[in-house]
């Protein structure tokens, strides 16, 4: 299966049966899963999405907003519960302000679930960790 680097953005080949054996980036030699969600921007946020065989599931978020400051550490904590499985990512919709009009965000937080760069689900609204993971593997 094929795994972005959320270190490098570096496409990697790893055996499905190896994914949970915590395999580094052939690129940078750094884990592919550390359980922390990765920063995307335009630039690396379509290879993220449409290049890795496992889904992404990403919070769109801004810096000013105190829903989004709340559920910051339940996605943290929802990444190490999910990954090997699923890649967390956040996206600063006030930096990145594209990729939030690009898919659609009229409020934040909002979790979006792609899949191959196509969208299963979305949530909008502040969610604790238990919350978000079970949300998650009922959308899968």
């Amino acid at each position: 299966m094929h795994i972005v680097c959320p270190h490098c953005d570096a496409v990697n080949r790893i055996p499905r049966a190896r994914i949970d054996e915590g395999p580094n980036c052939g690129k940078c030699h750094r884990p592919l899963f550390d359980g922390h969600p990765v920063e995307l921007t335009q630039a690396n946020f379509d290879k993220h999405a449409s290049r890795s065989d496992i889904p992404l599931l990403v919070d769109f978020w801004a810096p000013w907003c105190g829903p989004c400051r709340m559920m910051a550490p339940a996605f943290e904590q929802a990444a190490q519960a999910l990954e090997p499985r699923l890649r967390l990512a956040k996206v600063n919709t006030e930096s990145e302000n594209p990729l939030g009009a690009r898919h659609a965000i009229r409020s934040i937080p909002t979790m979006v679930l792609l899949r191959h760069g196509r969208e299963l689900a979305r949530q909008s609204g502040a969610m604790g960790a238990a919350d978000i993971v079970n949300w998650v593997r009922g959308k899968l």
